[in-house]
């Protein structure tokens, strides 16, 4: 047995194979670390990506930013309470449809904003106009009201019908308008 230990050991140099492993590993364990810090790898890099100019500067003529706001306050662009009025709802024919059909089903709840609804048929600049359709609205059977508003520093003279207390009896209203050929607009009454 002693002559096959020093076969082996002189085939390999009289080391054994474990102190070559163990050197195998510190050496790569060098190599690693030195290619991580010389930037060999791409652990070791810095990002690729836009770096920041210490030297730019903000033209003069720009907004502020939004450090620059905090102690502004804008003026309002308008009046809350006088165009809020002059904004209406206009309801799309298949909306009354459709709320017409809710409200017919048996057991179905009233939508919980349900108010009143007008039909408006016209909107003249000129109040003899405005009286000439409500008259004809008359020959038909309808009641309008002439209400005239001032939009924009003009006023404007609308013909309107209603309010009618569901989608239902607007739909109706709606329907009997057309047949006369009178086109109407469906509002949600504000």
């Amino acid at each position: 047995m002693a002559a096959r230990k020093s076969k082996q050991a002189v085939r390999n140099g009289g080391f054994p194979a474990w102190g070559w492993v163990l050197i195998g590993l510190i050496v790569g364990a060098i190599l690693m670390a030195m290619a991580t810090r010389g930037g060999w790898l791409p652990m070791g890099r810095k990002h690729d990506g836009p770096q920041p100019n210490p030297n730019a500067t903000v033209p003069r003529d720009s907004e502020p930013g939004v450090a620059d706001q905090t102690g502004v306050k804008k003026k309002a662009k308008y009046d809350f309470y006088s165009v809020l009025p002059e904004k209406e709802v206009i309801i799309p024919d298949a909306e009354i449809s459709r709320q017409a059909k809710a409200e017919a089903q048996p057991g179905t709840p009233a939508p919980a904003d349900s108010g009143g609804y007008l039909l408006q048929v016209g909107s003249f600049p000129n109040a003899a106009d405005a009286e000439s359709m409500k008259a004809k609205l008359a020959l038909q059977g309808f009641v309008a009201d002439v209400k005239p508003v001032t939009i924009d520093g003009q006023t404007w003279n609308r013909v309107r019908l209603g309010p009618y207390a569901s989608a239902a009896k607007l739909e109706a209203a709606k329907q009997r308008l057309a047949s006369a050929g009178i086109k109407a607009i469906a509002l949600k009454e504000h």
